[in-house]
């Protein structure tokens, strides 16, 4: 049968080019002497013409117009012909149909005439799915020669998103600057051109502020012409590029919120939900709810995984929703590939899912999908989700899979199997015979499996772009400071692009390396005008919260700051929350930024802006600007800057009793003279004032009874190993802030370090009674 069918193809071909050798209409495109005896022929013959008669008609065109003086070229009445426009509309629909030699000469012929048509050619073929074919390539080819002609925004957007798979990382530099230099040229560009730049972005991976800045201010100017669809687009083009903007999320909110009842199509509703879902106020939160039970039977599989990961995202466990989409998982699970599956059942496991049949499903189908699955990413992913289940059984080939697959695995993936590993042995869910012998050696192996990855790195870059991923505990205590090690080996390959990256792995893992440090200070500084602002402020996140003095601390700190003065437009209303809290933690108080956050106008668009923040950015933000009142009013009375945290400090006091994460673990005495304690009652002290700084007005004095002669109030602090540099007895930014601050309010400040009164010198009562004494009194 085989063989009938090899010849039956061979006869069919044969038969093809006989056909197409004697075609008359060939012939006819082949002897055409003027551009419009071609035109004519397609004009006469459309419902005729094969790929290959589009193929020849282009290539002839060309050769008509090459034939002629440079001079007396008619490009512009060829591409403006309604003949040529036929032409590339047939070479788009027939694509699919050509060899890869035909295309190619398809594409130049097409170039050479019309660089629209070929913007319009190539992302057909992205569209069909030969994002890594050698044409693609050709194309990218193409525009690399070209780029320096193409003026049309539009055109090169296109072009971006369709050779984006098969760019270097220099021709993708390229487009990126070509791409800013034509948004920036341009007064009004349409928005659907800025999200293919955020598209394009998207798929090499990148976030690019300068452009990120540039199409969000298009999407906010084009607020009024944007539907549901393009908002969600963007939002989640945004949220994979780690870029949040509070203006467009405001923005988004107002639009979609006056009409909430309009969306009520399964399609529309879950993008509403996706959008609204997370900002919501109480009233639009219960309405989202309330109409997601109602049509949850009509949910697709995607839409369910979208409401699922919003509903995650809200913090939301509407028992009644949740098993509503857990009935409605029951028909689609079959459909969802090994990706979705993992993130579908981290879902359901955070929100707290109690559908047994549903979980035994998914155990079914991702113990399946690991047994076939090659890819160790894939792998990685679906043991880390398995070690998610509760009381689940590991099968013997969980491990040998785990075991066979390490020697390919990342340091992310050996993270998440470590995880995994880790867990199963403490919580005893290994139940065959030597399970805990066979768990151990496998953890040395994949201990040995990271050691020998970063022995071999060579190149910072893609040690960094490796990092990013890596956040696990293991890590942290197997590889950290093997890895720091390697940084400081590869440390000549540090460069204006990578010290962001840097900075972001010695932010997380709270590593204070003077080399590195040193290394990022100077060269921020020489390149301080190719570094973004926003890109700026992490690096100085890292300096501030480790509280780092460089060699050139001054010069460091002032190119930096002067940068960011300069470009305070690239930044949110919130950012610059955080970014004065950064300076202020460093010692830093710029008046123009200071003035600016410290503006009535400022405050009131922070309010707007807070309620459409996520939960946790929104309370870091508010205790931010808390410290930061703090500070200014502590530190640059000549401001004048009044101190309004009054109410918000009562409030934070009464979560301090029911929530420890929020306590602030000090305690306050007064000695007299001979170092003697004074009862608060006869300083006439309330005893619920002890706990916390209270401020007023007059931060320093008002309020405040004065002290007998000679007497001086104690600050007694207790500081975990969170105050501290990993490995190291240096105090960062945050405890030595508080302590100054303390000492400014006339405050002796004693701070206990962990590790001394953790100490074996410590080990008794006593001991430490008499080591409290020594520091409280000052007796030996």
């Amino acid at each position: 049968m085989l063989c009938l069918r090899q010849a039956c193809l061979f006869t069919l071909r044969h038969y093809q080019a006989r056909t197409l050798s004697s075609d008359l209409l060939l012939s006819q495109i082949n002897s055409c002497t003027h551009e419009d005896e071609v035109f004519n022929l397609v004009g006469r013959n459309k419902a005729r013409l094969s790929e290959k008669h589009v193929g020849i008609a282009l290539n002839m065109l060309w050769q008509l117009q090459k034939k002629r003086p440079l001079l007396l070229r008619t490009s512009d009445y060829i591409r403006n012909h309604s003949q040529f426009l036929t032409l590339c509309i047939l070479a788009e629909n027939k694509v699919e149909h050509m060899e890869d030699e035909a295309i190619v000469d398809t594409l130049y012929s097409i170039l050479r005439l019309s660089l629209p048509a070929l913007s319009k050619f190539a992302l057909c073929l992205y569209k069909r799915h030969r994002h890594f074919s050698p044409v693609i390539g050709q194309v990218a080819h193409i525009v690399d020669m070209k780029l320096d002609s193409i003026q049309d925004i539009r055109i090169l957007s296109v072009l971006m998103i369709s050779i984006s798979d098969v760019i270097s990382q220099r021709f993708r530099d390229r487009l990126l600057h070509k791409a800013g230099q034509l948004l920036e040229e341009k007064d009004e560009v349409h928005f659907n051109y800025a999200k293919r730049i955020l598209q394009f972005l998207q798929n090499v991976k990148l976030r690019y502020h300068p452009l990120l800045e540039k199409c969000n201010k298009i999407f906010l100017k084009s607020a009024s012409h944007l539907d549901i669809h393009s908002i969600s687009l963007i939002l989640g083009l945004y949220e994979q590029l780690g870029f949040d903007n509070a203006e467009f999320r405001l923005v988004a909110k107002q639009l979609l919120s006056e009409n909430i009842d309009v969306y009520c199509d399964p399609e529309t509703f879950a993008k509403l939900f996706f959008i609204l879902g997370p900002m919501a106020g109480p009233k639009v939160r219960e309405r989202l709810l309330v109409t997601a039970v109602r049509i949850a039977e009509e949910f697709s599989s995607y839409q369910v995984l979208v409401i699922l990961k919003t509903m995650q995202k809200m913090k939301c466990r509407n028992s009644h929703l949740l098993k509503k989409m857990a009935s409605v998982l029951h028909k689609h699970l079959d459909s969802y590939h090994v990706i979705q599956l993992v993130k579908l059942t981290q879902y359901l496991v955070v929100l707290r899912c109690h559908d047994l049949e549903l979980f035994a499903k998914l155990k079914m189908l991702l113990l399946g999908f690991l047994k076939s699955s090659v890819i160790p990413a894939d792998t990685a992913a679906i043991i880390r989700v398995l070690a998610m289940f509760p009381s689940f059984q590991v099968e013997e080939v969980i491990i040998n899979k785990a075991a066979a697959v390490l020697p390919q695995c990342k340091l992310h993936h050996l993270d998440c199997i470590a995880t995994a590993l880790v867990k199963w042995n403490h919580y005893d869910q290994l139940h065959w015979q030597n399970s805990s012998e066979l768990c151990v050696k496998l953890l040395q192996k994949l201990n040995d499996c990271g050691f020998q990855r970063l022995q071999k790195a060579n190149n910072l870059n893609l040690l960094l772009e490796e990092l990013t991923h890596v956040n696990g505990e293991w890590f942290e205590e197997v590889l950290s400071e093997e890895t720091v090690a390697m940084c400081q080996r590869l440390i000549d390959q540090i460069t204006w692009a990578n010290v962001l990256q840097l900075s972001f792995f010695l932010i997380k893992t709270n590593h204070r390396c003077p080399s590195l440090l040193d290394r990022i200070a100077s060269v921020t500084v020489e390149n301080i005008d190719k570094i973004h602002p926003v890109e700026i402020y992490f690096i100085l996140f890292l300096f501030s919260a480790l509280n780092y003095d460089p060699p050139a601390n001054e010069e460091f700190f002032e190119s930096c700051i002067q940068h960011l003065t300069s470009n305070l437009s690239c930044f949110g209303t919130h950012r610059l929350v955080l970014l004065g809290h950064v300076l202020a933690v460093a010692g830093y108080f710029p008046p123009v930024l200071m003035m600016r956050i410290f503006n009535v106008s400022f405050l009131s668009k922070l309010d707007a802006q807070l309620e459409v923040l996520p939960d946790i950015l929104k309370q870091r933000v508010r205790l931010c600007l808390m410290k930061l009142n703090r500070a200014v009013c502590l530190e640059c009375p000549e401001f004048h800057i009044p101190w309004f945290h009054e109410h918000y400090c009562q409030r934070k006091a009464i979560l301090v009793a029911s929530n420890s994460l929020f306590s602030t673990v000090y305690f306050e005495c007064i000695l007299d003279e001979n170092k003697k304690p004074l009862s608060y009652v006869a300083q006439n002290t309330p005893l619920d004032d002890v706990e916390g700084i209270r401020l007023t007005h007059d931060i320093k004095d008002k309020g405040r009874k004065a002290l007998p002669p000679g007497a001086q109030r104690i600050a007694l602090e207790f500081l975990d190993s969170k105050a501290f540099s990993k490995d190291s007895h240096h105090l960062k930014g945050e405890s030595a802030l508080k302590k100054r601050h303390l000492e400014m309010l006339g405050y002796r400040v004693v701070q206990i370090p962990h590790f001394e009164w953790n100490s074996m010198v410590l080990s008794t009562k006593g001991e430490q009674l008499e080591y409290l004494r020594r520091h409280l009194y000052g007796i030996q």
